[in-house]
């Protein structure tokens, strides 16, 4: 008797789309261009990225998770791949570039501890450092290189946003990252960086504060490793902030915010959300800014940048995956096995 494949269509919207026919290898996740993703390496993953779960995490929030996380190997493979064929695999060199920032801010046991806390080796991380770098190189090759702004691009944005350049009182243009101790599957940042409890996000703060010091760009760690969605994908923007809304704000972190002068950056700053690291792109006085204003043009030209350079990274990655043969074995149990125990 020939048995049919009949999955309900909404069920299947957003999953990729596996044969029903197709027998899953033993031990494989997903394969991609028929190269296999492993249980394995999905639980190493896993464990790496959220080492400590609350107690009595529901096994569907885990499942979520697990698929959330194997469409973003899923994605990392396709870009692996491409970048392979295009010769832009990270070297040894660069990797322990890499390596080498990632250590500076710890003692040797400190380091330990944190790999041991992610359930990590110090190869597990190169292993990864060389996938992220990688990534960088193809993306920066593909996308961010082509990426242009025009003086019509400015001029059409500051007249669309004219009313936004006159401020009725002085304002302060703000940029931050941001690093929250709260586990939260729905954070999004370049690098998928995410701490999981107090412990990381003091180190993974302090690690970007000492990256920064060495000159290091505030906007591509914002981009790369802040947790805050809203402004993450423009480098860690806020916008222009009356001086009267910092009046909501504690009196020391007013005092801190209103002693930065341009271009500077805060020490850590530790709230009852997180923990911040601030940049004073500028003070602005009241009044209507000018087009010809340098710092307006700034101001648009990076947040033309950053908005065109994430689009286009969404649209660049869902291509490729449209263009991949993908076998996503874990969703598809889930889907079979819908209602059962």
């Amino acid at each position: 008797m020939k048995r049919h494949c009949v999955v309900p269509f909404l069920l299947l919207a957003g999953l990729p789309a596996v044969s029903c026919k197709h027998t899953p290898p033993a031990n494989v996740a997903a394969e991609v261009n028929n190269h296999a993703i492993t249980y394995t390496e999905l639980e190493k993953a896993y464990q790496s990225q959220y080492p400590q779960q609350p107690d009595g995490i529901s096994q569907d929030l885990v499942m979520s998770q697990k698929l959330d996380l194997l469409g973003n190997l899923i994605t990392k493979e396709i870009m692996l791949q491409r970048a392979e064929k295009s010769g832009l695999t990270a070297t040894d060199a660069d990797v322990d570039t890499e390596l080498n920032k990632m250590k500076a801010p710890f003692t040797k046991e400190e380091f330990e501890r944190q790999l041991n806390g992610r359930h990590m080796t110090l190869d597990d991380l190169r292993a990864q450092i060389r996938q992220q770098l990688t990534v960088e190189k193809l993306t920066n090759k593909e996308i961010t290189s082509h990426v242009t702004i025009t003086d019509a691009d400015v001029t059409s944005f500051y007249n669309a946003n004219k009313k936004g350049f006159n401020f009725a009182e002085p304002q302060v243009h703000m940029a931050q990252i941001l690093v929250t101790p709260f586990p939260d599957a729905n954070v999004r940042n370049l690098k998928n960086s995410k701490a999981q409890n107090d412990a990381e996000a003091s180190a993974k703060i302090k690690d970007l504060e000492a990256r920064l010091k060495r000159g290091e760009d505030f906007a591509m760690l914002a981009q790369n490793y802040s947790e805050d969605p809203n402004t993450a994908p423009n480098g860690g923007d806020m916008g222009f902030i009356p001086e009267s809304n910092l009046e909501k704000a504690s009196p020391e972190l007013r005092r801190m915010v209103m002693s930065l002068s341009s271009n500077a950056v805060s020490p850590i700053i530790h709230t009852q959300d997180g923990y911040r690291i601030l940049r004073m792109i500028s003070k602005e006085p009241a009044g209507q800014r000018d087009l010809n204003d340098p710092r307006v043009q700034q101001s648009i030209r990076e947040t033309l940048l950053n908005g065109k350079d994430q689009l286009l990274k969404s649209a660049y990655f869902e291509t490729a995956r449209n263009n991949s043969t993908i076998r996503n074995y874990l969703a598809a149990s889930v889907v079979e096995n819908a209602g059962k125990k």
